[in-house]
């Protein structure tokens, strides 16, 4: 067993995220097993409480089964996080990267461009950009990874300002490799830790912006998902409280096993940070 797995398996709290993490995609990825139907149907008398006969969760107003509804807005809340996350480490990785290893007028420039960015709140950018691009579900990954690249382009650029005088990245220069070479195989492997822990918090953080677009209205009506399901119930709050409770805590649970996952990679990638912060 490899020493990383040994000191991940040691995190109480990786572990538990990381559990948690399996289990929601297993669920996403079985949805067609466990619901085959359409989620979308009316599949029984509207407004039927949680644990009904046949129905876990109950029925929306529609009569819609909510337990398929979360299963199946597991599927898209989570493809929809990876995702636009994944475009948004793709451009703040190149963007720090750049920015730290040229320093100079390059990093004045792009720093600019992503202090502009951050000039903006996150969700009403992403607000303004879906409007615009009108709602689906490729204008919404974009627009989710429009407003979260500045935080991974500034972290990386740390990095690199860090790592560009080490000693290794000398004699890489001095042994002739390219600029593309030393950054790419030198530098960015040695950079890459706080990415990556980064980066699962960063799939929380989308699922939540996916989620407050889809109350608001702006999500792609083709597909389910759970702040659909927590917008098309807030009407119906005080008399069927199931239908915005459920895919809360649907959301609640994500976000949570993403953290403690992310806690967990931090404790085993950087482990004298975390014990300075535990005393």
């Amino acid at each position: 067993m490899s020493d990383f797995a040994r000191r991940f398996l040691g995190s109480r709290s990786g572990m538990i995220g990381l559990v948690l993490l399996v289990l929601l995609v297993l669920m996403a990825l079985s949805a067609d097993l466990l619901y085959p139907q359409d989620p979308w149907r009316m599949a029984g008398r509207p407004n039927l409480p949680p644990f009904t006969e046949g129905f876990l969760f109950g029925t929306d107003q529609l009569g819609r089964d909510v337990a398929a509804g979360i299963v199946h807005g597991a599927r898209m809340s989570l493809m929809i996080g990876f995702a636009s996350s994944v475009a948004a480490i793709g451009v703040g990785v190149v963007v720090g990267a750049v920015a730290g290893y040229f320093s100079g007028w390059v990093d004045d420039v792009l720093m600019r461009l992503t202090e502009f960015f951050q000039t903006i709140p996150s969700f009403m950018l992403a607000i303004v950009l879906v409007a615009i691009f009108s709602p689906s579900l490729e204008s919404i990954v974009t627009a989710i990874a429009v407003v979260s690249w500045p935080p991974i382009a500034r972290l990386v650029r740390a990095e690199f300002l860090s790592l560009r005088q080490r000693d290794f990245v000398k004699a890489a220069r001095v042994g002739g490799h390219s600029r593309t070479n030393i950054i790419v195989s030198q530098i960015l492997p040695n950079a890459l830790s706080p990415v990556i822990v980064m980066a699962s918090l960063m799939v929380a953080t989308a699922i939540l912006i996916e989620s407050g677009l889809s109350f608001l209205g702006l999500g792609d009506r083709n597909f389910i998902t759970w702040g659909f399901m927590i917008g098309a119930g807030r009407t119906m709050i005080r008399h069927a409280w199931w239908l915005s409770a459920i895919p809360g805590l649907a959301i609640f649970v994500t976000v949570l096993a993403l953290n403690l996952f992310g806690q967990g990679l931090s404790d085993v990638l950087n482990p004298r940070l975390s014990r300075s912060t535990r005393t």
